[in-house]
């Protein structure tokens, strides 16, 4: 491809120095840079793809850094990534030690906040804008959020407090999925010119100062203003929410765009600008299937074709998602709940088979978590999947609405573990230690495909709530068998009797400590459970060999490794307990295998650990 205009843009200044007629061209070279640069190395596209013109506006209005641009949620920034001095360094996008995927505070001067989860901006831009107040500066801070976005409450929070701050800030609505109100065309541009420009605020403002005299007269100007722009834009909530409404105008439109944000910036307030973009744009396949083109592997820019997803083993996800339909045709209380994840979560042949059972609760943790309460409280029988990174957004809700009245509330819970290439902000490092804390909850952690079906079974039986965590991707391979059936709870299994150490695998890690075992001729168990943690097993295995070595993909702070802690200190035991887990900082991103090994969680750290321990290195 050749890109001779975005070449020569080395920084957001370089994009401000060319003539505005420059635009469409740079931003034709940079969709064009997108689909081929990620179809070599995978990541978000469609949402990028529909913020090209958006960027570019903004940073050749904008004077970035000094003005701060904070994105939400932090999949379409790669147009700003790489208007931003990091289109070399995106050849090796979301690989170790590469371009993160979201913005990042350590990585560049104009990624103002670091993010990854949604319905943030507001709030964070809120607070840069009224720290610039404070310090008397001039800046300006402009917080980009998408519609799916607009659906978590700290945004209406954020809105809500930022329309009484009387701070300088805009908020973008980028509006691509669910149009509140569509474009209109050469008048809809020529209201948004008008009704952000300086002379038709100053106006308002002018208008209200003479009317405050009368009034009766200035309530009826009020009102005929509010149900003028009712006809002509969505904006009366922004409005009451003390935010000038702008829009909505065409975010593809750089003729709309630049004119419409070089007035913003000009004004004082909060101020409110609703573009309308299209997730894809440009690239006709991403168009046609969006959702198919959200995140995706390498593949093919030419036809699209994604490489190395063929065949084989299936994903929890997948077996979670079999799991889901053959539950609710055996049991017609069953209903499913996701936080706007249901490709992710692999509920969509759910939602198909069973659509008045299936519940999109939006980017709202919270509610939902809340609202499958609500659901256990008439006797329905909820089961919220969720991706453990995003559990952590509705944590006061799962102790105060679910586990402290005893909800029989299923947790089915993603990417439990590293995720890889999305790093630090989706690892689900927490969860086992988040949750074992929790009276009444109970904890399980499949080693295989099959026994994730069992324990989805098991949990879905206990009369509380439950939480059963499995990793990203695919297992073992084990096969699975169709019937529904159980485990006892709180009881693990010894899965290879050896000499001396004994590994307590959870979870995942049963695959890599079985192999190290064979070298150390190690018994193996398979804890099953966190909570109730098999304290017998424990017991028994203490009392017969000198070493016991926990071993999860979780913090090693709380999780696993301090139950069995707990289990031998109440039992009055002192067998020496070595835990491995994940270590005390966040890990980044970077091939999953490689990030396990690094933390000594393969099979080869697991035997080193131990051998290290045992004082006897290996040779």
């Amino acid at each position: 491809m050749t890109s001779p205009l975005l070449d020569s843009i080395l920084a957001p200044a370089d994009l401000r120095a060319m003539s505005r007629d420059q635009l469409p061209q740079v931003a034709d070279e940079l969709r064009e840079f997108l689909v081929e640069s990620v179809s070599k190395t995978g990541g978000h596209l469609s949402s990028n793809l529909g913020t090209v013109e958006l960027t570019v506006a903004l940073h050749y209005v904008y004077d970035t850094p000094a003005d701060r641009l904070v994105w939400d949620v932090g999949h379409q920034t790669y147009p700003h990534k790489a208007l931003t001095g990091r289109r070399p360094g995106m050849a090796r996008l979301r690989m170790k030690d590469g371009v993160s995927g979201f913005p990042r505070r350590c990585e560049s001067e104009y990624d103002t906040f670091g993010v990854g989860h949604s319905s943030t901006s507001i709030s964070a831009a809120l607070g840069m804008a009224v720290a610039a107040r404070r310090k008397g500066e001039e800046r300006r801070v402009v917080a980009v959020i998408g519609d799916g976005a607009m659906s978590a409450g700290q945004a209406f929070e954020a809105l809500n407090n930022a329309g009484v701050m009387d701070a300088n800030l805009l908020v973008i609505l980028n509006d691509n999925d669910m149009s509140i109100s569509p474009p209109v065309g050469a008048l809809n541009k020529y209201l948004a010119r008008l009704l952000s420009g300086r002379t038709f605020n100053a106006a308002r403002r002018a208008g209200e100062k003479v009317l405050a005299s009368m009034p009766s007269v200035l309530d009826f100007a009020n009102r005929v203003e509010e149900h003028v722009k009712g006809m002509i834009s969505p904006g009366t909530l922004f409005e009451e929410l003390g935010f000038n409404y702008i829009g909505p105008i065409d975010g593809h439109d750089l003729d709309a765009l630049v004119p419409t944000l070089q007035n913003l910036r000009k004004l004082e307030g909060p101020q409110f600008l609703h573009v309308i973009t299209k997730k894809g744009q440009g690239y006709k396949l991403a168009e046609a299937d969006p959702i198919l083109y959200h995140g995706v592997t390498k593949f093919d820019a030419a036809n699209g074709i994604e490489q190395g997803k063929g065949g084989g083993k299936l994903t929890y996800t997948q077996v979670f998602g079999d799991w889901l339909c053959d539950m609710a045709k055996a049991d017609e209380r069953l209903v499913a709940i996701t936080p706007a994840m249901r490709e992710g979560s692999g509920m969509v042949r759910f939602a198909q088979e069973f659509p008045e059972r299936y519940f999109d609760a939006g980017i709202a943790e919270q509610h939902a978590v809340t609202f499958a309460g609500g659901l256990a409280c008439e006797q329905m029988k909820p089961v919220v999947a969720i991706y453990s990174t995003f559990l952590q957004r509705a944590y006061d809700q799962l102790i105060h609405d679910i586990a402290l009245q005893n909800l029989p509330v299923v947790f089915a819970i993603d990417r439990g573990g590293l995720v890889g290439a999305d790093g630090a902000t989706h690892n689900g490092a927490f969860d086992l230690s988040y949750l074992t804390c929790i009276p009444n909850m109970v904890v399980m952690t499949p080693s295989d495909e099959n026994e994730c079906r069992r324990m989805l079974t098991t949990a879905y039986r206990i009369d509380g709530p439950t939480a059963v965590r499995y990793p990203r991707g695919s297992g073992p391979g084990a096969a699975i068998t169709p019937e529904l059936d159980t485990l006892p709870v709180g009881k693990g299994e010894i899965r290879r009797k050896g000499k001396k150490v004994a590994l307590l695998a959870f979870g995942s890690m049963l695959t890599p400590a079985l192999k190290a075992a064979e070298t150390l001729d190690a018994t193996v168990a398979n804890m099953r459970f966190v909570k109730p943690l098999d304290a017998a097993l424990v017991a028994e295995l203490a009392a017969s060999h000198e070493l016991l070595v926990s071993i999860e993909e979780n913090a090693l702070i709380g999780g696993a490794g301090a139950e069995v802690a707990r289990a031998l200190e109440m039992a009055g035991l002192s067998t020496p307990l070595l835990r491995l887990g994940l270590p005390d900082h966040f890990i980044d991103h970077g091939d999953t295998a490689l990030l396990l090994a690094e933390a000594g969680l393969d099979s080869a750290g697991i035997e080193k650990s131990i051998l290290a321990k045992l004082n006897c290195p290996k040779q």
